[in-house]
């Protein structure tokens, strides 16, 4: 029993889902986002109220159930609100400027790095030392923020480099002298 596939979900005004077979279509006022769903899953719409159903118990319509119904529920939240993810610049030097579109990231290389924003991703830059990565689509949102932090991963002795905003980095002891 999947208490997460088997919560129906509920579509605010402003928001229109349309479902083609396998393929759903959500459009609202920050977008559009489609997805393929699997085969083995089967989603029904009535008085805006979407319900998503597995034909049997097996292991694989199982995981596909709560993940489905999680999916289309993203879909729904990312259209109407928007994603976004944190993050923060740590160390001596380093800093993050937006040209266009794109990052300009000072990062204590000899070069600077840039990094191109994907379609349907916008950064926002309050300060030297923040990025906010927003999106309509969250796993795109998250996949975005992960490649940023990928540029340079906090290190556990200064906490120097690119961290998430809730993450904690736990700090090492470096070596002692005599």
């Amino acid at each position: 029993m999947s208490r997460i596939g088997n919560k129906p979900i509920t579509v605010p005004a402003g928001v229109e889902v349309k479902l083609d077979g396998q393929k759903i279509t959500v459009k609202g006022p920050k977008g559009t986002l489609e997805k393929e769903l699997h085969k083995n899953i089967s989603v029904s719409m009535d008085n805006n109220v979407i319900t998503v159903t597995r034909p049997n118990d097996e292991a694989l319509n199982r995981s596909l159930h709560g993940l489905t119904r999680t999916l289309i529920n993203n879909m729904i939240i990312g259209v109407e609100k928007e994603f976004s993810r944190e993050l923060q610049i740590n160390g001596v030097g380093y800093r993050v400027q937006k040209q266009g579109n794109n990052l300009n990231l000072v990062l204590g290389y000899s070069h600077p790095v840039i990094f191109e924003a994907p379609t349907g991703i916008t950064f926002d830059v309050p300060n030297p030392n923040t990025i906010i990565v927003k999106g309509i689509d969250k796993e795109l949102v998250g996949q975005t923020a992960a490649n940023i932090r990928t540029k340079r991963p906090p290190e556990v002795y200064r906490g120097k480099g690119i961290k998430y905003a809730e993450e904690v980095i736990r700090r090492k002891v470096g070596k002692t002298g005599k």
